[in-house]
């Protein structure tokens, strides 16, 4: 199963998208004006509120504007909430 979560997650760093409801904290630095405590604060906010429904309700987390989701808006791929 490891295996299998490793190939997905490499197979979208390849193509550029991360999504956001899945990624870890180093997928997640791969993104424009994301560094290591931007990301561990979008890991935090997912683990608390659930899955983000759409690319803009990452405004919900500190120090994540618009601009940010707006750089990163092909990149940013939101799977379906399990």
């Amino acid at each position: 199963m490891k295996l299998v979560v490793m190939l997905v997650l490499s197979v979208g760093l390849l193509f550029g998208m991360v999504d956001i409801n899945k990624a870890g904290v180093k997928e997640l630095t791969t993104l424009k004006g994301i560094g290591k405590a931007k990301a561990v604060k979008i890991v935090e906010y997912r683990k608390i509120n659930g899955c983000f429904k759409d690319a803009m309700e990452l405004t919900k987390v500190k120090g994540i504007g618009k601009g940010i989701v707006k750089k990163n808006h092909s990149e940013i791929k939101v799977s379906a909430c399990k």
